[in-house]
């Protein structure tokens, strides 16, 4: 069954939402909801661009344990090069402008502005983070998703030159193990995702992950 929101900060059970995961339509982007939803692993996904936002809660989550990232020989080729610096938080407007220009058939390409908007002033308040791959001053890769507690919920990524999202996602992670921090949550199944360690875990376990929070947060070093 899929629930149509109102005004009130309520979302539906999400063992009564439809197979793919969809267990709402409508409401807003208000930080108040956004932050609600990421708290029980509900995420909004705009299917085109003018449609109504749709929220969704799979019950088979797909995650990245931080101490289970699988780094490749080539990356870490790449990484001994040291061609690129990754950076955390210095330009979230643009990780996020550069997330919203992939193909029209991906994700990302229905990430307008309400959504640009919403998320930017999640990042203002401290709740959403970029993690950024630079080649000199140049932005090249990165991604973007919110940061509650110990957990980061990934929402974006892009590559402008090969393997730049990769490197960006392990250093996440990495600096996530290294602080002891919770989850990455990949949202939706990917093989490039899964190549990197992704795995499904049940919600109850997931819901057990995020209740077991603390106030340090992927962002802090």
């Amino acid at each position: 069954m899929v629930y149509r929101l109102d005004e009130r900060l309520i979302f539906p059970d999400p063992h009564r939402g439809e197979p793919s995961g969809l267990i709402a339509v409508g409401g807003d982007l208000s930080p108040e909801r956004l932050l609600l939803a990421y708290r029980h692993g509900i995420f909004p996904w705009y299917s085109f661009r003018d449609s109504e936002i749709c929220w969704f809660c799979p019950l088979q989550r797909f995650v990245i344990f931080p101490s289970e990232i699988h780094v490749s020989h080539s990356m870490r080729t790449l990484m001994r090069k040291n061609r690129y610096e990754v950076r955390f938080n210095t330009d979230f407007p643009q990780t996020i402008r550069h997330c919203s220009e992939l193909r029209i058939n991906e994700r990302g390409a229905w990430l307008g502005d309400d959504m640009i908007n919403a998320y930017t002033e999640l990042h203002r308040r401290g709740c959403a983070m970029s993690v950024e791959v630079w080649e000199g001053e140049s932005m090249v890769g990165g991604l973007y998703g919110v940061a509650i507690g110990r957990n980061f919920f990934g929402e974006s990524m892009f590559s402008l030159v090969p393997s730049a999202s990769k490197l960006a996602l392990i250093a996440l992670a990495q600096r996530m193990e290294k602080n002891h921090l919770g989850i990455i949550d990949c949202q939706l199944e990917t093989k490039h995702l899964k190549s990197m360690g992704a795995r499904y875990i049940t919600y109850e376990e997931y819901m057990e992950i995020l209740k077991s929070d603390s106030k340090t947060s992927p962002d802090e070093k």
